[in-house]
């Protein structure tokens, strides 16, 4: 436990930061499984809709740190080129 008034303070933040950063890895994890189950499905309409909106997600988690951007740039990628296969 923190001995100073200022790592007491330190504490708190990380951990209110740290239960944003699982809430934003959550959703992203959540929109990628709906890409995944749509390609999987072969069903290429939902899968761009279900991209769209986890290239949207993950861009904006990138942007405030949670993903580094490349991971972000090739989860994306990746995902966009499966759905080009289908």
């Amino acid at each position: 436990m923190a001995n100073h008034k200022s790592a007491a303070k330190r504490a708190r933040q990380d951990e209110k930061k740290r239960a944003r950063k699982l809430s934003t890895k959550r959703s992203v994890r959540a929109t990628e499984k709906q890409v995944r189950e749509a390609i999987q499905k072969k069903d290429a309409s939902a899968a761009t809709q279900a991209l769209r909106a986890f290239s949207s997600g993950i861009d904006k988690a990138a942007s405030k740190g949670v993903f580094h951007a490349r991971t972000a740039a090739r989860k994306v990628s990746r995902l966009a080129s499966q759905i080009a296969k289908i």
